[in-house]
């Protein structure tokens, strides 16, 4: 009689999750809101919105969103459905797929980057799809 439905993705809309500063998080981390990250995250992250990674953030792990802004560090691999927004301070190491891609003068970018107008949907783990469809495509 008084269950309560989920809330859809544009019932979260405006709607941010926020690791502080001098939070470490071990562990994987699921949203369908967008999320900024000013802590350090040892794991991996999936979420149907967009990630902010703070000046004082950083992910060790991998990531799959829908848009992005990188402050802080990151190392992993990191498949943006849109567009990847890496600022000036921004340390990006690791493999990079993406929609559309922006970086700014004094970014660190040691990664591979693959560019395509429709990243398809792979999970962090997921290995059948990465070697050889990537290489066909």
């Amino acid at each position: 009689m008084f269950e309560k439905k989920p809330k859809s993705y544009t019932d979260l809309l405006g709607k941010t999750n926020r690791i502080v500063e001098g939070t470490t998080i071990r562990g994987d981390i699921t949203s369908q809101a967008d999320f900024r990250l000013d802590g350090h995250l040892v794991g991996n992250f999936q979420s149907e919105g967009k990630i902010v990674i703070g000046p004082a953030g950083s992910i060790k792990g991998d990531i799959v969103c829908k848009n992005a802004d990188i402050e802080g560090f990151f190392k992993g691999k990191i498949q943006v459905y849109e567009l990847l927004n890496i600022k000036g301070k921004a340390s990006i190491q690791g493999e990079v797929t993406c929609g559309k891609l922006s970086v700014e003068p004094g970014a660190e970018f040691s990664a591979t980057c693959t560019m395509k107008s429709q990243v398809k949907s792979i999970a962090p783990h997921d290995t059948t799809q990465s070697g050889t469809a990537a290489q066909a495509q």
